[in-house]
């Protein structure tokens, strides 16, 4: 089962993916986090990658195209697999479903978990990470037992540039943007399936697994 997920940042893609993954044993690919690592171990690709993460802006194709299409070809991936937040952009469309047929296969699901701005704003500006493990927790859903201190390890929790407000609601009008095309593109295949981003984590599993027939 090849499925995509969209939607903006704080949609919940990832805890959508997680639950999928535990629910049908694929594989979750994120090339958030892919990204995140190259940023952390300041490579090249993360040196570039940082500025725009941290502006809000888009990671250009260039970048992650190729992660992906190496990705999906590794072993793990023979039974199907997400794909979390990408395509982004239509030529990221158009790339992946060259790719696919390439490899003599397509996505079977493209699940769009839409959101609005007022509630991407509170879920992400919220978010706290920690310096050391890089546990993540919410000052409001999730918060830790100690204020700005990680339950985990015990290491500071900071704000990532990219969940500042003002950063969320940039980022949003970069996504809503691009969104427009993904939906035109993949709609007509009749395996794009909207659902309620701004619903509850659990109402909205509900509705991906009937989706998915889990």
């Amino acid at each position: 089962m090849k499925i995509i997920l969209l939607g903006p940042p704080g949609a919940g893609k990832g805890t959508q993916a997680k639950i999928i993954t535990g629910k049908f044993a694929i594989p979750q690919i994120s090339t958030g986090d892919i990204l995140r690592k190259a940023v952390k171990d300041q490579t090249e690709m993360g040196k570039r990658a940082k500025s725009f993460m941290d502006s809000g802006g888009l990671v250009p194709d260039e970048v992650v195209i190729g992660i992906i299409n190496e990705r999906i070809t590794e072993p793990d991936c023979s039974k199907g697999y997400i794909l979390d937040g990408f395509p982004r952009t239509l030529i990221q469309a158009e790339a992946l479903t060259e790719a696919l047929t390439a490899l003599g296969g397509d996505i079977d699901f493209v699940i769009d978990l839409k959101a609005d701005a007022e509630t991407l704003s509170r879920r992400l500006s919220g978010r706290r990470v920690c310096r050391e493990c890089g546990q993540m927790f919410h000052v409001e859903f999730n918060p830790s037992k100690i204020d700005g201190k990680c339950d985990k390890c015990g290491g500071e929790l900071y704000q990532r540039d990219d969940d500042k407000e003002e950063t969320v609601l940039k980022r949003f009008e970069v996504y809503d943007t691009q969104a427009r095309a993904l939906e035109s593109y993949y709609s007509t295949s009749g395996r794009y399936k909207p659902v309620d981003g701004n619903a509850s984590m659990e109402d909205v599993s509900q509705k991906v697994l009937d989706i998915l027939g889990g």
